[in-house]
């Protein structure tokens, strides 16, 4: 029978790998520097492979010891998971959830909510972590997140999608502009540089284009904004236009603002959705929290 690692091996690896250094990481395992040296160097007589390049001055974890990491933080995370299916038993949504969700969905669709989710979940320990879609996806698949909350079309793989609900675009302007008439709006006869858009990385880039039939992408500023709050401030001043998704609407980053926002004919959407990796044993429960979100969005 093939000899596997120890738990203790990989949770010892995984903290070398994040921190790069053996002090620091014996340190943060509560253990002396000699014995998780030693560790790690079972851990590679075991795989059979070399994990760490080492120098006097330096720690490199090399390729083999990059992917070992990955799954070695999957391994972990099951193990965890686990150890909670064991202790919460058959209670629904308890414990700790790690959700990563996109800052054009957090400020909006989250605040509302978590009043009537802790009350509902009471046992439920909600961590939340908002990043870009690409990094979340990517800190799905190393499972340092549960569940993402997103907008689609993203494309990924080895992943379950809970759709949730459908959010509109609204043409957002500074009130008395003479930059459109709202009421006439028509994206083809807007001067060229008038729309202002997040910059490259931010999936609502690309769904507002897509959905708002940005064809002619002269329209589009040279100048992207790193944040929905800078696009705004930059919308509040008269510098262009943007279209921001429907659930903004009477949010706080809007309230107060000399913004307004119309609707757009024939503007198409984006879909908000949970994912999770495919094959998790927790499917039923995040199922159960789309539909929480969904009853009370």
């Amino acid at each position: 029978m093939q000899k596997l690692p120890s738990v203790r091996q990989l949770q010892y690896f995984v903290a070398l790998e994040e921190l790069g250094h053996f002090g620091r990481a014996a340190e943060a395992c509560f253990v002396s520097q000699s014995a998780f040296s030693t560790a790690i160097q079972e851990l590679e007589a075991t795989l059979g492979v070399q994990l760490v390049d080492r120098t006097n001055r330096r720690v490199i974890i090399n390729s083999a010891g990059r992917d070992v990491a990955l799954q070695a933080r999957l391994c972990l995370r099951e193990l965890q998971d686990i150890a909670r299916v064991a202790r919460e038993q058959d209670a629904p949504l308890a414990g700790k959830l790690v959700l990563g969700v996109i800052p054009t969905i957090g400020p909006f669709l989250l605040p509302p909510l978590m009043k009537k989710l802790r009350r509902t979940f009471p046992q439920l320990q909600l961590y939340l972590k908002e990043q870009r879609s690409d990094e979340l996806y990517a800190a799905l698949q190393e499972g340092t997140v549960d569940l993402l909350l997103m907008a689609l079309p993203y494309p990924m793989k080895n992943v379950e999608t809970q759709l949730l609900f459908r959010d509109g675009f609204l043409l957002a302007c500074r009130k008395g502009t003479e930059r459109v008439d709202p009421a006439r709006f028509n994206i083809d006869h807007i001067n060229p540089e008038s729309v202002l858009l997040l910059e490259d990385g931010h999936c609502l880039r690309d769904h507002a284009v897509s959905a708002c039939h940005i064809s002619e992408l002269d329209k589009v500023n040279r100048f992207a904004a790193s944040s929905l709050h800078t696009l705004l401030e930059m919308v509040e001043s008269d510098l262009g236009i943007t279209f921001v998704p429907q659930m903004a609407q009477g949010s706080a980053l809007l309230r107060g603002t000399r913004i307004a926002t119309y609707p757009v004919k024939s503007a198409g959407h984006r879909d908000i959705a949970l994912i999770w990796r495919k094959g998790s044993n927790h499917g039923d429960e995040y199922r159960a929290l789309g539909e929480f979100i969904r009853e009370n969005h």
